[in-house]
């Protein structure tokens, strides 16, 4: 006599070791075709997704052609604002006690790979390798860097800006981005610009320049050879952070033209091989459903004669 409590166990083993009931032709049709309809719906989806990534890639080469060309007319203001103050022989000033802002170039736009994550890898390994102060305040342009960063420097973010990407950089773009870094109330001694460089169509790599405060303008070492005058060395100095953010803007925007057009035609080709899978799949189930009928109508014609 089994035990109350083994019945149950004794009755599903009993039941696993029938044998299975033979499924009716009906039903293996039916799944047939239902699986036919499925890959059927996969291929459309895949289509539909080739065809939006194709345009996608057009219309990123368009921009890119003209993301181009304002990145070399933005290169104008940067180089020569840095070619000044390297012949002025201007440095940072460093010291206890001395605030530096990192200001982050990326923008709201995604769909371009890793380029905006990684900026965010880049000032997480400055961080942690000691190349930037731990206390370090950073201000993001753009929607995707300051997801990224405030999730793991949540308490190093003074400032965030949106709508940056949506169209090409310009100087006034940069000049208001300007304006509102100079209103932050903490005095900076150090303003670093982090950007994607454009190295050519298919690289970039994150840089750093330099936006120097006044006093490190004022304490450069052939600053009295410009013959400036003190008064105008605040206009001076926000006149050179708005040419640097241009610079940056206008560099980082190529490189994520650049990155989407890489990216969406990367899609496409995945997606055009995965089309010719599935429709190698699709033929062949559909081979296998069609013999299968045929097997069914020669066995019933054959089993009518007898």
């Amino acid at each position: 006599m089994l035990s109350r409590a083994a019945r149950p166990a004794f009755r599903v083993g009993a039941a696993a070791l029938r044998p299975a009931p033979a499924c009716s032709p009906l039903v293996a049709q039916t799944a047939g075709y239902a699986t036919l309809r499925e890959i059927e719906d996969r291929l459309k989806s895949i289509r539909n997704i080739e065809k939006i990534t194709k345009t996608m890639k057009i219309v990123a080469s368009t921009k890119l052609t003209r993301a181009q060309k304002a990145m070399n007319e933005s290169r104008v203001y940067g180089e020569t604002s840095q070619k000044t103050f390297e012949e002025a022989e201007t440095k940072p000033i460093d010291g206890e006690g001395k605030k530096t802002l990192l200001v982050v170039c990326s923008s709201d736009k995604g769909l371009c790979g890793g380029i905006h994550s990684g900026m965010s890898r880049y000032v997480r390994r400055q961080l942690a390798a000691g190349n930037l102060p731990s206390d370090i305040d950073i201000a993001v342009l753009g929607e995707k860097c300051k997801a990224q960063l405030s999730r793991s420097n949540p308490k190093n973010m003074v400032l965030s800006f949106s709508g940056v990407g949506k169209a090409i950089p310009t100087f006034a773009d940069a000049t208001a981005i300007a304006d509102q870094l100079c209103l932050l109330p903490t005095q900076y001694d150090s303003v670093k610009i982090l950007y994607n460089k454009f190295v050519n169509a298919t690289a970039y790599e994150p840089t750093i320049i330099e936006a120097f405060s006044e006093e490190a303008i004022k304490e450069s070492a052939n600053f009295s050879s410009f013959e400036i005058d003190d008064t105008v060395l605040p206009s001076l100095r926000e006149y050179a952070l708005a040419n640097s953010l241009f610079w940056g803007l206008a560099e980082g925007h190529a490189c994520e033209q650049s990155a989407r057009r890489n990216a969406m035609d990367n899609a496409s080709k995945n997606a055009g091989d995965m089309i010719n899978k599935f429709q190698i799949l699709f033929n062949r189930t559909r081979q296998a459903v069609i013999t299968g009928e045929l097997v069914e109508i020669i066995t019933g014609a054959a089993a009518s004669e007898n």
